[in-house]
Formats: C-alpha cells, structure tokens, sequence
C-alpha cells in the first residue's frame, strides 16, 4: 500500500511492477537500485524484497559475487557503508555478528544468578492463585537460549509452580539475538504472536514477564493481539515508551549525547530504517515529535499520536490486561529518560525536562487507554536501586509473590 503512492516512469515502471509483484530477477533488481530513482530503489529493496539480506539469499548469488558488499559496490548500490559491513558480517559469519552484538555497550543480557535462592513455590492459603503460565521476553543482544535467560525462566516457573517457557523470535541463538537488531519491532511481535499461539499450553492466556527491549515486544502484542490474553505483566527496566538517547549517553546531562541523540532522530524517521531496525522504532526524539516522529515512528502508532488517528483496537486490548508492574532502574544508563519505565517521557521539544506518566499526553488524552487503566488500579510501580537489568533473585520472587501469587 505504501508502495502505490509512489509514480514510476518508464523505462524503470516494467521493472517496478515486477518489484511490487515479488517476481525480481537479479538483473531487475540491479537495474532498479541503480536507478536514480533512489526512492523506487530503497522502497523495492527493503519494503518488498525484505533487505539486503533477503536480496543476497533469495537470488543465490553467484560464487564470484559472494562477497557481499562487492557485490553491491560492483553494481553502484550506494548503501552506507557500515550497513555492507553489518549485511555482510551477518551472511558471512552469523556467529560473529551475534558475539559482536552480545559484547556491545547496547547489549542488555540478563546474567542469571550465582547459588540463587531455592525457588520453593509460594502457596497462599489453601491452594495456590494463579496457574496461568509465564512467558518471557528477552532484552537488546540477549536470547531465550542463553544461560541467564533460561536460568530465570526456570526459577520464576519454579517459584509460582507453574509452566514458564521465554519466546524467541528467532529458531536459534543466532537469529534470535540477531533478530533483536536487525528484524523490526512489529516483526519481531508478529513472530512472538505466532509462537505463543503454537504453544497450546498458553492457550488460555499467560502472565508476561518482559526485559529491556523483550517489553516493547510484549507491549506490541498486548495492544496488536492479546489473543490467548496476558492476565499480568511485569515490565522490567523496559523501552516500554521509547528511548531518547544512545545507550550510555545521557542526553540531558552531556552536550556530545545530545548531538548524537539528535542526530539519530535525524536517521531514524523514514520508511528504511522503520522497517528494518528494532532500535529505530522506538526512538522517540522529543525535538521531532510534532513532526517526523509521529508520521514514521512504529511506536506513534501504538501510542495513537500518528495522523492516522486513535485506533481503538489497541486501546481495548491494553484494557484487558489485569495488572501492569512497572520496574524502573534508579540508576538506569540504557534507557533514557529512565521515567519512561514507568511510563514518563521527555518532554516536546525539551531534553532536560521529564514528565511523569500523568503529566504526559499519552495520558491526559488516556490516548491507548493508560489512564483509564491507572483509574482502575491496574497501574503499579516498583524500582530497583541499581542500574539496567541489574536487579536481585529476591526482586524476582517478591514480583512473582506480590503480583501473580497474589
């Protein structure tokens, strides 16, 4: 849909059709990325053919154009550079983009737990509350098949006695971390939806438990889906409302954060970042928000601030929900402002000022139903006194004990 705003002239219009149709030759599809139609260009490659990656695979490219960004510059593509290096690094060796990302400053992985307490199951009264199951989602550069993850999935099932599994959007420990970089927001939720719906133990609706960028995804199913339903969910240290700076970078306080902050604004709003970065989805600039933000940004979608106007599909499934448990790290240098965990923001056009969750205008307006779900107790705010994901085994317990348990 998007695609037919664009006019085509010839001789690329043939060409462009067979773009949109999915029946691209590799000789098509050089002839169009080199076009000087750059617009016809990077739509056809990342809005149909899926991205470099799906380009290089789908065509199985010659053993003399292997190389993937030879291959590229061979044929005058002009994508930056360090994209080549990342498209080629993931084709040529998965297992060292996946280290690469997993040891960055913007890796949030969970570590699991030296000698953790016991998890015994809490039993309140006579039986226990809750036997719905757990499931969890995953931070920025971890995996549901990494140790911490699974050690963490298995205590907090343990502790409430019932079955916990954590969702990957990927089928292995490489796709899966890979997929939290390089596979969009709203198709990394496609893909958790469709796995919670293969798992026929979840059928009858689970409680959610969501690390660092694992709670944009549940957020997205929440409000896209909640089919089977989430009863409770604990959002941990999330992106829940999006991020306004670099990881480590504190906007408000460092002029060169500020820049860099502005400067990803400048990238992340347009149809080619928005449909191939995770992190570009839920990058909220508060210098852009009237503007670019709200006519390419994923998240003002699910925040109903776009010009499409209150989809109120996303705030009746947001209603459904029982209870919202809301972390915030106190000392928090991942996300940024870190009020945005309990739902806070910066404020318009202002990267010094922060709004408290009612103060904001997601809020007031109670644009995808926060407000009405705050009136109705559902709302409530715990903290960590550490920094990002940096959180005890006795946290874990006491939000299993106090919201799920009880």
């Amino acid at each position: 849909s998007i695609l037919s705003h664009f006019t085509v002239t010839p001789p690329l219009s043939r060409e462009y059709d067979q773009c949109k149709a999915g029946l691209s030759t590799e000789e098509t599809i050089i002839r169009i990325l080199r076009s000087i139609n750059m617009t016809v260009s990077i739509l056809c490659l990342f809005m149909v053919l899926g991205g470099p990656l799906a380009l290089a695979e789908r065509h199985k490219l010659s053993e003399e154009s292997r190389n993937f960004t030879d291959f590229y510059h061979g044929h005058g593509i002009a994508l930056p550079p360090v994209l080549l290096e990342i498209f080629a690094m993931h084709l040529s060796s998965p297992v060292s983009l996946s280290r690469l990302i997993q040891t960055s400053p913007l890796a949030a992985i969970v570590r699991g737990f030296h000698n953790p307490l016991p998890s015994i199951p809490r039993i309140f009264g006579a039986k226990q509350i809750s036997t719905l199951p757990l499931v969890f989602a995953h931070g920025m550069g971890d995996s549901c098949f990494n140790p911490g993850m699974s050690q963490i999935t298995d205590l907090a099932a343990k502790r409430a006695g019932v079955y916990g599994v954590c969702i990957p959007t990927g089928d292995n420990q490489l796709s899966d971390t890979v997929n939290g970089f390089l596979m969009n927001m709203d198709r990394n939720v496609e893909v958790f939806a469709a796995k919670v719906r293969g798992d026929p133990k979840l059928k009858n609706g689970f409680h959610a438990v969501g690390f660092s960028q694992g709670n944009s995804i549940i957020r997205g199913y929440i409000q896209k889906y909640n089919d089977p339903p989430v009863n409770t969910v604990i959002h941990v240290h999330g992106t829940i409302v999006g991020v306004a700076g670099f990881p480590q970078c504190n906007p408000d306080d460092n002029i060169w954060c500020k820049f860099l902050a502005s400067l990803s604004g400048d990238f992340v709003y347009n149809m080619v970042a928005q449909q191939t970065f995770f992190q570009a989805n839920y990058f909220r600039d508060p210098k852009k928000v009237d503007t670019d933000y709200k006519k390419y940004s994923q998240l003002a979608v699910w925040n109903n601030e776009g010009p499409g106007g209150v989809n109120q599909t996303l705030a009746e499934n947001f209603g459904k929900v029982d209870k919202f448990v809301m972390v915030k790290a106190l000392a928090d240098t991942m996300v940024f402002p870190n009020e945005g965990e309990w739902w806070g923001a910066f404020a318009p056009g202002d990267y010094s000022k922060v709004l408290p969750m009612n103060q904001t205008e997601w809020y007031q307006k109670d644009l995808f139903g926060l407000k009405t779900a705050d009136k109705a107790g559902k709302i409530h705010f715990e903290s960590t006194p550490g920094n990002h994901l940096q959180f005890s085994v006795e946290n874990l317990y006491s939000w299993i004990d106090n919201y799920i348990l009880k």
